[in-house]
């Protein structure tokens, strides 16, 4: 019988799973309400009753915004076929997102076939409708061309800024250095719209903050007004946008993960338990706008009412370790429940910040790091010993869990500041 009870209730992919190979793979704003549907879908639905009874795991990945979700949903189905998403498996279903990168002007169209070697393809999609909207949706952002053919006169999608710049009016232009400027200006458009496609959002939202930041500083406010724009509806369609339909890595929060966690930290702390787990993380640009999150798991489940998220107040603060001394400084004047556990996301360098706090406040509480690249275990005391769990330990990846949606909180509120701000 397949344990849903501690599923997320957030934004996030869920893969059945039998004997280590997906058998489904969904998506949804709320994890734990949609596999509740399956289940009791499969007391009258073959279909689903095949997928329940022939599962033995059960995986899920957690997101923090619909549309990240859909793209991780389609690169998993297309990566794996599980052989319940028969949408995806019948030939004439198959719907991509797709990419003339090595044209002149690159185009984007949605088609069913990858029949083109020179081009790129994002999907599959579950309708039409649904790539439709995508592409919608990023075009507000980075305008581009779907037109097959260049013509002598400007497209309507130009005039509404669709299609900005406009492939025929760049053809059109006679000035050459003004012709190869707008071709670069289009070109980047292109680029940017990819790595959307292909979840690599952060990166493009950071050039945006810099190239607005850059003709802000210079007193520049016109040049910087179209950047403002774009971030701030790329990150709407991130942050609210809805898709209306049918990308970290979190297991389920379970007592075993929990036991599992305590062993791992046992040679190195006497942990009676794990009822209160507090993980923080940091959310910057240029220390501008800084903010912090508190999350907590409680009984291996995110609490969502425990929460809590700062906005860095100290000066001249610039460094992830003064924001570390900042806020945990912050947190243990306040009378609020003591955690069994502390989680930072950061290495040794963030370690030592957080334990002069604690030394200093006589605050006595096991602390570990979650560094990066590789993700490793860093302990919080005088050794600062690193651990190399194995990939799928089931505590090191609620560790792994915790870290994400700190992320994924501070990250939501640094976005409201900055938006707040940009209005």
């Amino acid at each position: 019988m397949l344990d849903i009870k501690n599923l997320p209730t957030t934004n996030g992919i869920y893969i059945f799973k039998s004997h280590g190979k997906p058998i489904y793979i969904g998506k949804s704003v709320n994890i734990k309400a949609r596999v509740k549907s399956h289940i009791e879908n499969a007391k009258s639905d073959a279909k689903e009753k095949a997928i329940i009874e022939g599962s033995d795991e059960l995986e899920h990945i957690v997101t923090d915004s619909e549309f990240k979700a859909l793209l991780l949903e389609s690169k998993l189905i297309q990566q794996h076929k599980p052989k319940y998403n028969v949408r995806w498996r019948d030939d004439k279903s198959y719907l991509y997102i797709k990419v003339t990168k090595r044209e002149l002007y690159p185009k984007f169209y949605i088609t069913r076939k990858e029949d083109d070697k020179k081009a790129l393809y994002f999907g599959p999609f579950a309708s039409v409708r649904v790539a439709t909207d995508i592409l919608r949706e990023i075009r507000k952002v980075f305008p581009f061309c779907t037109q097959k053919n260049i013509t002598n006169r400007k497209c309507f999608y130009a005039k509404i800024k669709l299609c900005d710049p406009c492939p025929n009016i760049i053809e059109k232009t006679e000035n050459p250095v003004k012709k190869k400027e707008l071709q670069k200006k289009y070109k980047e458009n292109v680029r940017n719209a990819i790595k959307v496609l292909d979840g690599k959002t952060e990166v493009v939202i950071e050039k945006l903050y810099k190239k607005m930041n850059t003709y802000t500083k210079n007193h520049q406010y016109e040049d910087a007004i179209p950047y403002r724009n774009r971030l701030m509806r790329l990150e709407g369609v991130l942050l609210r946008r809805k898709f209306d339909t049918n990308n970290l890595e979190e297991y389920n929060k379970s007592e075993k993960r929990l036991k599992s966690l305590m062993q791992l930290l046992q040679p190195y702390y006497e942990l009676k338990q794990l009822n209160r787990i507090e993980c923080y993380d940091m959310s910057t640009l240029a220390f501008d706008h800084s903010t912090a999150s508190m999350v907590v798991f409680t009984e291996g489940l995110s609490d969502k009412k425990e929460y809590k998220r700062f906005k860095i107040k100290g000066e001249g603060v610039q460094s992830d370790f003064d924001m570390f001394k900042e806020i945990l400084t912050r947190r243990f004047k306040n009378a609020w429940a003591t955690p069994d556990l502390l989680i930072l996301d950061g290495g040794k360098p963030q370690i030592r910040a957080a334990r002069e706090v604690l030394e200093a406040m006589r605050v006595t509480i096991p602390l570990i790091g979650i560094a990066k690249r590789p993700d490793r275990i860093v302990i919080g005391d005088a050794s600062l010993l690193t651990l190399k769990p194995p990939r799928h330990h089931p505590g090191f990846r609620l560790v792994q869990a915790m870290r994400d949606e700190s992320h994924r909180f501070a990250k939501k509120y640094h976005v409201h500041l900055r938006d707040k701000k940009m209005l």
